[in-house]
């Protein structure tokens, strides 16, 4: 029997989700983004799991868009209008849903993360990268210029940098993209599934409730101006004091104890 295009897998409170297409380099071909899409919203509601891992399996993270298909979809009568326009807003839609989940997303990238897989690292809330790993959002080479990636990794780079990746379509080795914040940690190919557990197995200890306030919080403050963001996130400081399990987590603290905390 043929294996799922993505595999999930729980550890505990972690989940893994592994691109599983390694003859395609895991490409976000309509089927992946289908089960990517399923399995984000699956998560939504998921109070058991607290923590995720996004990762490929092969030799590469994510290779971006499957060409192949899109060629194909060219032959439509529209020349593939329709059919480009419903990929790159489901494609969207799936990046979208990572900031909006509950729990933090780890990319664990390998190989290559480029184009759309690169903007799948860089819309992702934390990265570990295993060395020798590069990233690019090199469609300017094939004459596709990498718009809706670029939107990730604008968001996540510094804007001349970005622009280079963009418009030469040169390669970022690992070492570069933590130095610019395309990932938080570099470790060694051999311990990068270790170190995303350690990391995922750190956040999965925190009060849950807590995480999924504060994430949505980082998400809405980051658009704003600097006032209307302090002034939002004092209302969500006030809101979070009024949780019994925060209220437990800080007389744990005061009286030197471990908390009780049902979330």
């Amino acid at each position: 029997m043929e294996e799922p295009i993505l595999l999930s897998e729980d550890r505990g409170a972690v989940r893994i989700l592994t691109l599983n297409q390694p003859a395609k380099r895991n490409a976000l071909s309509d089927a992946m983004l289908a089960a990517l899409n399923g399995a984000f919203d699956a998560l939504m509601d998921d109070r058991s799991v607290k923590a995720v891992i996004l990762r490929g399996a092969g030799k590469a993270f994510c290779a971006g868009h499957d060409l192949k298909e899109m060629t194909q979809a060219r032959q439509a009568p529209d020349g593939g209008q329709a059919a480009f326009r419903a990929l790159f807003d489901t494609c969207t839609e799936m990046m979208l849903k990572i900031p909006r989940l509950p729990q933090p997303v780890i990319a664990a990238p390998h190989g290559i993360a480029t184009a759309a897989g690169c903007q799948l690292v860089a819309s992702c809330d934390l990265a570990v990268a295993a060395e020798g790993t590069r990233f690019g959002v090199n469609g300017v080479n094939i004459g596709l210029f990498c718009s809706t990636p670029m939107v990730a990794l604008s968001r996540n780079v510094p804007r001349k940098m970005a622009f280079e990746m963009l418009t030469t379509g040169r390669f970022a080795e690992a070492e570069e993209a933590r130095a610019m914040g395309l990932v938080n940690r570099v470790v060694p190919a051999e311990d990068l599934e270790a170190a995303t557990m350690d990391l995922a197995g750190t956040l999965a200890g925190k009060l849950s409730s807590a995480v999924k306030i504060g994430k949505q919080a980082f998400y809405e403050q980051i658009q704003m101006p600097v006032a209307d963001a302090y002034a939002y996130a004092g209302q969500v400081m006030v809101e979070n004091m009024l949780h019994r399990d925060t209220e437990e987590g800080i007389a744990a603290f005061i009286e030197k104890r471990p908390p009780g905390w049902a979330g």
